[in-house]
């Protein structure tokens, strides 16, 4: 129920405030496993990404925004699941997993962290791995503008975020440098995508 008044008024707030343009949402898998993978720049990364989709999106969230009882609450009841950052950690790529195993959006920026200058940075392996072992297609999106949001003095830029086509690992999924270079395939496919939208 959050979830839904969520994306109302987010999506409200970003049409009005922001001028956000959609573009690709057909390229979402009605249903089924799918990743959802996106560059990262800033806070408002999740909610843009996932507010105009008709299926909810489950993200992997750092393990400190769930130290708050009453914010952690707010995000486990909007599907996100905490992971460790800068260690392997087997318990959120196994919450991962069976979020697809279920047949629902899994939420990933494959950068594993904002970037700070608004460039991309190189892939991580986790989104080749995930992708390989459920087999889930990934879904590369780009979004625009979000970097500058309040930035200067209170600015209000255009925002954009194209869903492009689902992308299939179909390599060796026991080969780490195949699942390395479909990662950053996909990063690549991202960076396609935002360069031919802005």
């Amino acid at each position: 129920m959050l979830y839904g008044i969520l994306q109302i008024v987010f999506g409200a707030f970003f049409k009005i405030f922001f001028r956000a343009e959609i573009i690709g949402r057909e390229n979402m898998p009605k249903d089924g496993a799918v990743i959802l993978a996106a560059n990262h720049m800033s806070n408002w990364d999740p909610p843009f990404v996932a507010t105009f989709l008709k299926r909810p999106v489950s993200y992997m969230a750092k393990i400190e925004l769930f130290e708050n009882p009453i914010f952690g609450a707010a995000i486990r009841s909007c599907h996100a699941f905490p992971v460790k950052r800068g260690a392997a950690d087997r318990g959120a790529i196994k919450a991962a997993m069976q979020v697809l195993k279920q047949g629902r959006c899994l939420g990933l920026f494959p950068e594993g962290t904002r970037s700070r200058t608004g460039k991309m940075k190189k892939a991580e392996a986790g989104v080749g791995l995930i992708a390989s072992l459920t087999d889930a297609p990934v879904v590369p999106a780009a979004i625009i503008g979000t970097d500058r949001i309040f930035a200067n003095g209170g600015h209000f830029p255009k925002l954009k975020v194209i869903y492009g086509e689902p992308m299939h690992f179909t390599g060796d999924r026991k080969d780490k440098e195949q699942l390395e270079a479909f990662s950053q395939a996909i990063m690549e496919r991202i960076a396609e995508l935002k360069e031919k939208n802005l």
